[in-house]
């Protein structure tokens, strides 16, 4: 921060959080250079001097060279001294940069923020209007109408922007991944963000880590933020990419190597020569899907297609800076990661994966057979290009440059398509250069600048619920039901080009290199290879200007909530934990298979509750497939022997006080960093959420909620527990960091199995679960 930082360099020392000094010889900062952060807070600035001299001191104690994402991470350290630094181990307090929230999850964090009584955020932080626009008929059109329906909403976030210093992007700006990379992401920079692919920004070269909206109260509070620090995977490439292959192709192959876990509690730094190959955009996709392998965040070095991208988006003072910090923004030589993969891109084939998650890899010259061999439908009914993954202005192209070729032989799209922009500055300038018409000319429908059906906004009208089919899209994520809630649509993600030239096809069994199409003639003809401009030459128009700015004085600015409200409640605080060992609990549900945030608290319909923590409760597990008879949202009441859904039943547990558990599978909670799948089952009076192994970001959300998350010490122990069990959770007045905690099975045949439960809560997340949650603990420090 420029006046912090300025005040610093004359007084020669460096003030620390805890009021202690450290000090430094007056020359460390008489040289510093720095740039804006954004053109948004120009007081505001990125100071490298800094961050170089954090990581020196870890470097000089580690004794050892440092990766790309380490340097950004512990330059960030709160007291870089004193921090225990242990790979995997160590939990690391940090001071992001800054905060981004989607209007969905901001909803929650904001109240929460509102009850912490502070008066103005300490970081720069926004927010971003992108998951309540529903896809219907077209942009303008849905646009308009979600403004209708969700002026509450918007009012609320508005206003409490307004009130507690937020900028505020309104609806119909973009989606938020988007706009940070166009106008706050950088080199080095630190940010968190309420959206699991918030990695988005590791395109420009910086860490941007998905979290939940307590842990972005916790940096806006300016509390240091909490992160077990991350082991680092390294995926080194070589060769380059050309024709059909593009960068989505990248990440789809590391999903494929990785599974949907691989890369848990590490951050994927990719690194070699054939980085050069792809553009700024196209790293930022790369990085957007690493999402979907479990991974804390990915990030690219700095290098040339950055300081491209950066001028394009005027912010040519950054992309000086960082020229000249290139060592600090990129990995020490020799530096050693913990798993190394290697990619030759000139060998790399185009991939398209699916159906129902998103590390089922398929070349695509092999995805026809598989197909067929599986029973997948042939023929795709939708293609849909765009999203946070990939609308950027060189994705847009290559798909507009097959479109083109396609209307030369009179040829229009066999599938529907759409084509969601990622930001009004993309939409604007596609519109400018003619490549929206193109994709409309071939039967494209252009969308509202938000995230739409990627994430369930999509009144999807062609299909039944349960008819089965195929949609194709250039999204990251394609769990059951996600995209348009019918549990029988196979999903499969890959490039846009490669969506364009199936939907073209209309058939799943098209492969583009080696098949051709039939003109409007008659005649067949091969489509070329795919080409895109990677930025604009004249430029990119920023359209509508849809940024307001926080007020240099807020006292007038009113945050209004109805106590009648049916989309947003004022929240209140959790019961503390008791002193007492948690007892004869029922088991809610016992999860089989795979258990995302999406099963836990569904998205599409439900995103208009957001805001209100027990409207949306109503949606708790219900998409969970229950092992006792492999339904869902069908459970048994153990209190009355009756059947009923998950959120009935869990809500007349808590009417009777009876504390209850959830039994889950390997990998729960993977998917989005939807906190409200931690806030639902606390709010309807669960008490622990014990699996074979948790998702990093639903752990944390579970921790800072006061529930217990625990992970089964052996896996097959989740066999023992039947539905019926009674769950007791003994000693608890010994919790402590990396102690078992005992668990008593208790059967309906009076028997019982004792099992050991692991968990990884450290001190200070001990002490959220004892005064019910990481917010009632800041109240209680706070007094």
């Amino acid at each position: 921060m420029a006046y912090i930082l300025r005040s610093v360099a004359r007084r020669g020392f460096d003030s620390l959080s805890n009021g202690s000094a450290r000090f430094f010889h007056p020359t460390a900062f008489a040289a510093a250079k720095t740039a804006p952060m954004s053109r948004y807070e120009p007081e505001k600035v990125i100071d490298y001097d800094k961050l170089e001299h954090k990581v020196n001191i870890v470097k000089d104690r580690l004794g050892r060279p440092l990766t790309l994402s380490e340097k950004i991470l512990y330059g960030h350290l709160d007291d870089p001294k004193a921090q225990d630094i242990k790979r995997g181990e160590s939990y690391l307090k940090l001071r992001p940069d800054r905060v981004a929230m989607q209007d969905a999850t901001a909803q929650m964090a904001m109240l929460q923020f509102i009850s912490s009584g502070l008066p103005k955020v300490a970081v720069p932080s926004t927010i971003h209007c992108d998951h309540l626009i529903e896809a219907q008929v077209g942009g303008d059109q849905d646009l308009k109408r979600a403004k209708d329906l969700n002026k509450e909403v918007y009012d609320f976030l508005a206003t409490a922007s307004a009130k507690y210093g937020v900028g505020f992007w309104k609806p119909g700006s973009g989606i938020i991944h988007q706009i940070v990379l166009e106008n706050y992401g950088f080199p080095g920079v630190l940010l968190i963000g309420t959206d699991s692919h918030t990695p988005n920004g590791g395109g420009l070269g910086g860490l941007c880590i998905g979290v939940g909206g307590a842990d972005a109260v916790d940096v806006m509070a300016n509390i240091p933020w909490e992160l077990k620090c991350p082991k680092v995977i390294g995926v080194k490439l070589t060769g380059e990419l050309s024709g059909w292959t593009s960068p989505k192709d990248i990440i789809l192959k590391v999903a494929g190597i990785l599974t949907v876990k691989g890369g848990t509690g590490a951050i994927v730094e990719y690194f070699g020569p054939g980085v050069d190959s792809i553009s700024c955009t196209g790293m930022g996709t790369i990085c957007n899907m690493g999402a979907e392998i479990g991974a804390t965040t990915s990030v690219f070095p700095y290098n040339h297609r950055m300081q491209d991208y950066l001028k394009a988006t005027k912010r040519t003072e950054i992309a000086d800076l960082a020229n000249q910090y290139k060592g600090l923004l990129s990995a020490d030589a020799n530096a050693q990661y913990d798993q190394l993969i290697e990619i030759n891109l000139s060998e790399l084939e185009p991939h398209v994966n699916g159906p129902f998650t998103p590390d089922l890899a398929h070349p695509i010259s092999k995805l026809g057979q598989t197909a067929k061999e599986k029973g997948w439908p042939m023929d795709i009914r939708v293609g849909l290009i765009g999203s946070c993954t990939n609308s950027s202005y060189e994705d847009m192209g290559r798909s507009a440059s097959l479109a083109k070729q396609a209307l030369e032989h009179g040829v229009k799209a066999k599938s529907a398509f759409t084509i969601t922009p990622g930001s009004e500055q993309i939409r604007a300038t596609i519109e400018r250069d003619g490549m929206a018409k193109t994709l409309r000319d071939i039967g494209g429908v252009v969308l509202a600048n938000a995230c739409g059906p990627c994430i369930g906004q999509w009144d999807r009208q062609d299909v039944k619920k349960g008819e089965k089919n195929t949609i194709v899209s250039s999204y990251n994520r394609n769990f059951t039901g996600r995209n348009d809630a019918n549990p029988a649509t196979h999903a499969f993600v890959t490039s846009p080009e490669l969506v364009t030239a199936l939907a073209l096809a209309g058939d799943l069994s098209f492969n583009p290199l080696t098949d051709e199409l039939t003109g409007k003639d008659g005649k067949k003809f091969k489509l070329k290879s795919p080409y895109g401009d990677e930025l604009p030459t004249q430029g990119f128009d920023p359209g509508q200007d849809t940024y307001q700015a926080p007020p240099a004085d807020s006292s007038s600015v009113k945050v209004n909530v109805s106590p009648d409200s049916q989309r947003l409640q004022l929240l209140k605080p959790f019961d503390k934990w008791n002193g007492k060992d948690l007892e004869d609990m029922v088991v809610l549900i016992k999860a089989k298979g795979k258990c995302t945030t999406d099963h836990i608290s569904a998205a599409g319909q439900w995103l208009k509750y957001r805001g209100h923590l027990d409207n949306i409760s109503n949606n708790l597990l219900i998409g969970a497939v229950n092992s006792e008879n492999d339904e869902i949202n069908k459970v048994t009441n153990q209190l009355t022997g009756e059947t009923g859904s998950v959120p009935d039943t869990a809500r007349m547990y808590k009417s009777k006080g009876q504390g209850w558990v959830v039994i889950g599978d390997d990998n729960y909670g993977e998917g989005s960093s939807r906190e409200h799948a931690a806030l639902e089952p606390r709010h309807l009076g669960g008490r622990a959420i014990i699996v074979k192994s948790f998702a990093r970001i639903h752990e944390t959300n579970l921790k800072k909620q006061g529930l217990l998350p625990l992970t089964f010490s052996n896996p097959s122990d989740y066999d023992k527990v039947q539905p019926s069990d009674r769950v007791s959770l003994v000693g608890l007045q010994n919790l402590s960091p990396e102690k078992p905690v005992e668990c008593h099975l208790k059967h309906k045949d009076g028997t019982v199995d004792k099992i050991q439960l692991k968990h990884t809560l450290n001190e200070g997340q001990i002490a959220w679960f004892r005064a019910g949650s990481a917010l009632n603990r800041m109240a209680e420090v706070a007094k």
